[in-house]
Order: structure tokens, then sequence, then C-alpha cells
């Protein structure tokens, strides 16, 4: 099999594996668990840069992933459970899964969270599978990074390291699967 259709071949695999971990909705034990390590993210955010406090007041709503785990050899994945607010309620349980293609080596953590600048735009992320491509922008959450960020689209990505390493230069999008808290 050409190299080309090998690769096409185990991306589109590792993607159906990411998306069949991210069916599941969350008991109570893992809601309250979930919902710790979302106000601890929250946290870490603002200490890393002070300015995204008010992007976590003033925006209609956010959708934060406090651990998404990424790793790869020329083809990667990535993984994270989080949740999702509106008008600062908690409305629903979100998963992001990534496939990825390209020179990529190693394994990180990361911490994300998406800002919503308006309903509508909340709304078109929590309608079913929503999916950011290679060329939605991304603030890296560093003292003051925020403060001159603006909505892309209505929607803002802010991503902070929690830990690892990984050299990369590849392509792929995050797609997501909201669930709506029972």
């Amino acid at each position: 099999m050409p190299t080309r259709h090998l690769a096409i071949v185990l991306t589109s695999a590792s993607g159906l594996l990411l998306t069949g971990c991210a069916a599941q909705r969350l008991d109570s034990r893992e809601l309250a668990s979930l919902e710790r390590d979302v106000d601890s993210a929250v946290e870490d955010f603002i200490d890393q840069d002070p300015s995204l406090e008010r992007w976590f007041e003033d925006s209609y709503g956010f959708a934060i992933f406090p651990n998404v785990g990424k790793g790869g050899i020329g083809i990667g994945g990535a993984y994270g459970e989080g949740l999702v607010y509106e008008l600062g309620e908690a409305i629903g349980s979100v998963t992001l899964t990534q496939a990825t293609i390209g020179f990529q080596l190693g394994g990180q953590s990361y911490q994300q969270v998406v800002f919503f600048e308006a309903e509508r735009f909340l709304e078109e992320f929590i309608s079913g599978e929503f999916e950011f491509n290679a060329q939605a922008s991304v603030v890296a959450a560093t003292a003051g990074a925020s403060a001159d960020a603006t909505f892309d689209n209505g929607m803002l990505i802010v991503t902070a390291q929690n830990g690892g390493l990984m050299y990369e230069a590849s392509v792929g999008g995050q797609t997501f699967k909201y669930r709506t808290l029972d």
C-alpha cells in the first residue's frame, strides 16, 4: 500500500477511535470531578494571563477543557473532556478530538478554552458536531497575550501548556461533541 494511502487510513482510524471515546454522558461523580478540574483551569488561565478574567466574565459563554492529551509520531491525535457555560452556568459536557498528520513527535498536555461572543456562536458550537479547521487562530495564555485579542468569527480560542514536549508541523482539525447536562 502506498505511504500516502496508509497515512489516510491510519488518520481515519485514529479519528474513529477517538470519536468512539466521546459518546458517554457523565455520571454525578465524574461531573463533580470535571467541575473541580474546570475551576482549577480557570484559575490557571487567569494566573498565566490576568487579562483573561474579562473574557470569562464578559463573553456570552465558553467551553473549557482542563486537560487535553496530545501525542504523535507522524500521525497524531488529541482528546479532552470539558464543560460548556452559557451566561456563567454550566449547560453541558463536551469532548474534543483531533487527528493530525505531518511531522510530529512527542506528547503534551494542555488546557484550552473557547470563548463565544454571542448566543448564535454558542448555538453553532453545540448544534452537533462542530469542527475547527487548521486555520483557526489560537492565542497562547501568557501574561498580557489576550489583552488585544479579538473574536474571530464569534469565537476566541486560548490554550495553555500543562506539560510535555512535542515537535510539530502538522495539519488537522479539532472536532467537538456536546451533551446536555441531565
